[in-house]
């Protein structure tokens, strides 16, 4: 199940691409300058060098000025004027167009979680059906697991009414690969097949060790989806909690399964993912100024990008969010920094949040509401 947490990681991860791709646009407002006033090779006409080498800097210097003031400098020279429009209009488009992107990626990653949930539970029943095909060995005790079996009856999986787009067409090749090369011949698979009647304890740990040791473990398996997935480092505990719980949920006495969902209120996590995103991308620079008022010796500009971001959403969320209590938004910062920063960040962000969130308490910018919300000081 997804908490908050793992929203916030995307959040931050798709902030940090945003980010990146950002700085790398204004580098190409810059180079189109460049180019813009590069004497013609081609021409007939008498070059001059000089007028374009100081066209050069003086639309470099314009145009780093609107990027820190945001007002466009006018120059006394027309071509450069309109070069760096044409610069600023080209960089905001494709701004706008990144903005776009990661906003729906960030939605696409986490529904891509549901996915890969499914196609793992998928697996077991492709390496069942192979099992079948190969008539030289016994594998009924594997075939006929009550897991096995459940899913291949789980209508909300694999039934007529499935939603699930999963399956694993096109890859016959490789899934017969995994078979051979890695559940075929792990021992303990092959321990598992030699017990004549195995007890419900025999079936839950040749189950699990499969899912855990074979699938996710340190194999190809595991590698083919951290080929697919660039966050499957991240993704993968949160696919392992899932498919643990499904696995637990078929006992003894009741041999059906529970798929579990990724989300209980997909369209409020939905909302909350986009909403972040947006309200930190937003954030003004009357709150900007408090993380450089506040982080002493330091140029905002310096500061580690994760680090930076961090404090952003930390302050959108402060301000924005009244149903989330102060303490709660700091923690879960600080636990943020402690995985995605450097080694002082945690305290460094501990230090800084929590002077802000007193400055902003004191502003009246942070409005909490409802119950055990009102004293957050």
């Amino acid at each position: 199940m997804l908490n908050r947490r793992t929203l916030r990681i995307k959040i931050m991860q798709s902030l940090f691409s945003f980010e990146q791709c950002k700085e790398a646009n204004y580098q190409l407002a810059l180079d189109q300058l460049e180019d813009f006033f590069q004497p013609d090779l081609n021409s007939m006409e008498v070059q001059d060098k000089e007028l374009f080498k100081k066209q050069r800097k003086l639309s470099k210097n314009t145009i780093e000025k609107y990027f820190h003031s945001g007002a466009t400098p006018k120059t006394e020279d027309n071509a450069v004027n309109k070069a760096v429009a044409d610069a600023i209009s080209v960089y905001n488009n494709r701004v706008a167009k990144d903005f776009s992107f990661f906003k729906n990626n960030m939605i696409s990653e986490v529904e891509k979680l549901n996915d890969h949930y499914r196609s793992i539970l998928n697996l077991f029943i492709q390496f069942a059906d192979l099992a079948l095909e190969d008539k030289k060995v016994n594998y009924s005790t594997f075939t006929l697991l009550p897991w096995i079996v459940a899913f291949r009856e789980n209508a909300e999986l694999f039934g007529k009414n499935s939603k699930s787009t999963v399956t694993w067409v096109g890859h016959s090749a490789q899934l017969k690969d995994w078979f051979v090369s890695i559940i075929k011949p792990d021992e303990e698979f092959q321990k598992f097949l030699k017990i004549e009647s195995p007890n419900f304890e025999d079936q839950r740990n040749i189950i699990k060790h499969i899912f855990r040791k074979l699938i996710i473990g340190k194999t190809a398996i595991n590698d083919f989806f951290e080929q697919e997935d660039i966050r499957w480092a991240e993704d993968k505990e949160i696919i392992k909690s899932l498919v643990d719980k499904t696995l637990k949920s078929l006992t003894e006495e009741n041999k059906i399964i529970q798929l579990e969902k990724i989300s209980l209120d997909w369209l409020d996590d939905k909302d909350f993912m986009e909403n972040l995103f947006e309200k930190t991308i937003a954030l003004d620079t009357a709150h900007k100024e408090l993380i450089a008022n506040n982080t002493k010796n330091w140029e905002v500009d310096r500061l580690p990008l994760t680090d930076r971001i961090t404090l952003e959403m930390a302050i959108a969320e402060l301000i924005n969010y009244h149903n989330i209590p102060v303490k709660v938004s700091i923690n879960e910062y600080i636990e943020l920094s402690k995985h995605y920063s450097t080694p002082k960040s945690s305290q460094f962000i501990n230090g800084i949040l929590d002077v802000i969130a007193k400055e902003l308490i004191t502003l009246g910018a942070v409005k909490k509401s409802g119950r055990g919300l009102i004293d957050n000081k």
